[in-house]
C-alpha cells in the first residue's frame, strides 16, 4: 500500500508498466469533468472509474481484495479515510472472492485508516485490503484500474 500526492506521481511511475499511462491521464484529463461511469484508457488492462457516493461510517465500511487488478484511489473532493490490513492477515471472508467482479470482502477490522485528502491517492496491490469511502459527506473521486499481470 502506498499513499502519496499528485506532486510525487514521478517517484511511482517504475512500479508497473502501466502506471506511467494513468499518471499521463491524470495530468492531462479533467477529472472533475468525467461523470460517473467507467473510461478505458488502454482496453481492459488499464480504466479509470469516477464516482461521486456518500461516505459511510468505519463499522459500515467492509475491507476488500482484488486479484486481478491495482488500484490507484485518487481523491478529488471531499475526505476519504480509508481503512488498511495486510490481506495475509485477513481471516473473516463474507463470501467467496468473485472471478467475474474481481472482489472479495472481509469482516476483519482494518489494522489502521489513512486519511486522503483532495490530490492525494493510495495505491493498493492484490495483498492489500482495504476499506474505502469513509467519510462524513460526498467523495469525489477516481479509481484506476490497472491489470496485475
Amino acid at each position: 500500500m502506498i499513499h502519496a500526492t499528485l506532486s510525487q506521481v514521478d517517484r511511482y511511475a517504475a512500479l508497473h508498466p502501466l502506471f506511467p499511462r494513468a499518471f499521463e491521464y491524470i495530468r492531462n484529463t479533467d477529472l472533475l469533468a468525467l461523470a460517473p461511469g467507467r473510461y478505458p484508457i488502454v482496453g481492459d488492462d488499464l480504466f479509470v472509474i469516477a464516482e461521486s457516493v456518500p461516505g459511510r461510517t468505519r463499522a459500515d465500511a467492509k475491507l476488500e481484495c482484488h486479484r486481478r487488478y491495482i488500484d490507484i484511489q485518487l481523491v478529488l473532493q471531499g475526505t476519504d479515510e480509508m481503512g488498511w490490513k495486510a490481506l495475509v492477515d485477513c481471516r473473516e471472508p463474507v463470501s467467496d472472492y468473485s472471478e467475474e467482479k474481481d472482489i472479495q470482502f472481509f469482516r476483519d477490522a482494518p489494522a489502521t485508516w489513512i486519511t486522503t485528502q483532495p490530490g492525494a491517492f493510495c495505491i493498493f496491490f492484490p495483498e492489500d485490503a482495504h476499506a474505502p469511502l469513509v467519510s462524513a459527506g460526498l467523495v469525489r473521486k477516481v479509481i484506476f484500474k490497472i491489470a496485475a499481470e
